[in-house]
């Protein structure tokens, strides 16, 4: 069973200061319903502590819908009633623990690789975040300088104007 790393990776996002996966979309991986994956967690509820496992704050489901992650629900099309869970890289693991199907370990198993990968591009981010600061700040002031070059410039193709001198007797 293989599930391409990106389709994975898109889903991964930071709540929390950390990496988490919604309930939703690791069901769909998974191959079950929301509801049967919840009910699985909620039977087994001792192995997903807070740092494993938590369910997003009204505020925190808005501002993922603000980001366009996860849709609204429609008018007459159902839809959840409660925010959904929020699952760790840890909470993710212990899920092969609950569902235990071959499709749930390669799944499971591609997640994790995931997430390793996300960790090793960690530092290039940071990296490229420095690099851009640095750029910034060499570049930054070269607006005025550029600005006055411009001015100075213009100053000197502007015409002169230009005093005549009076021919004849005055």
């Amino acid at each position: 069973m293989g599930v391409p790393a990106e389709h994975i990776s898109s889903r991964i996002f930071i709540v929390r200061g950390q990496r988490i996966m919604l309930d939703a979309d690791l069901a769909g991986l998974y191959g079950v319903s929301t509801g049967a994956l919840i009910q699985a967690v909620k039977r087994n509820l001792g192995r997903f502590p807070p740092d494993f496992m938590f369910q997003l704050t009204e505020q925190e489901l808005r501002d993922l819908r603000s980001q366009s992650v996860i849709s609204k629900p429609r008018l007459g099309r159902g839809g959840r009633r409660s925010p959904p869970y929020a699952f760790s890289e840890q909470g993710v693991a212990m899920l092969s623990s609950v569902l235990r199907s071959e499709r749930a370990i390669a799944v499971n198993i591609a997640i994790m690789r995931a997430f390793v990968r996300l960790r090793e591009l960690a530092p290039a981010d940071a990296e490229l975040k420095r690099q851009l600061d640095d750029l910034e700040r060499r570049v930054g002031g070269h607006d005025q300088a550029i600005q006055s070059i411009v001015r100075a410039i213009r100053d000197l193709a502007a015409p002169v104007p230009s005093r005549k001198r009076r021919i004849g007797f005055v």
